[in-house]
């Protein structure tokens, strides 16, 4: 990779950018639980949420990559995040995903957040699991057929889970 990634929080600018990735995303149909096809404001709403830290991927005002930060639970269980992560298919292969995971560890340790729990990786999306796993998350739990993926059908979901 030559290019210099800078990832920042999301401002209203990229919010077209942002949803093109989600748009993309969710038409693959095999990672994220939302529908292909569903709405651009329902989903720019979840995404920019007041929940959550949203950031993007810059590399020279092209934005290759877009993730939140949000706790997981409520009140007593607010110390863990929770964290969403999308990279368009043009983005892939070039460090972007990695950059943005390193990138949202700190990011979630200096937002006081104690720990990192992912409550839902569909288990066939390896790549993504296997840099969890490189970046020191284990695999605390498995929910059976919990997602139905666009080409493989019925799929386990993962929940991965490490401290800060």
């Amino acid at each position: 990779m030559t290019e210099t990634i800078e990832i920042r929080e999301a401002a209203a600018a990229d919010r077209e950018a942002v949803w093109k990735i989600i748009e993309e995303t969710l038409a693959r149909g095999d990672s994220y639980t939302f529908a292909p096809g569903s709405p651009r404001e329902r989903m720019l709403d979840f995404w920019f949420g007041p929940d959550k830290h949203t950031y993007v991927a810059d590399a020279g005002g092209a934005i290759l990559g877009t993730f939140f930060i949000k706790a997981n639970q409520p009140d007593l269980g607010a110390h863990v995040a929770n964290a969403g992560y999308m990279v368009p298919d043009a983005s892939k292969g070039r460090g972007v995903g990695r950059a943005m995971a390193e990138f949202s560890l700190d990011e979630a340790r200096r937002l006081g957040f104690r720990a990192m729990q992912f409550n839902f990786v569909v288990k066939s999306n390896e790549t993504a699991v296997r840099l969890w796993q490189r970046l020191g998350f284990e695999i605390v739990g498995e929910i059976p057929e919990a997602f139905q993926h666009k080409e493989h059908g019925l799929t386990n979901a993962l929940i991965m889970y490490r401290k800060l």
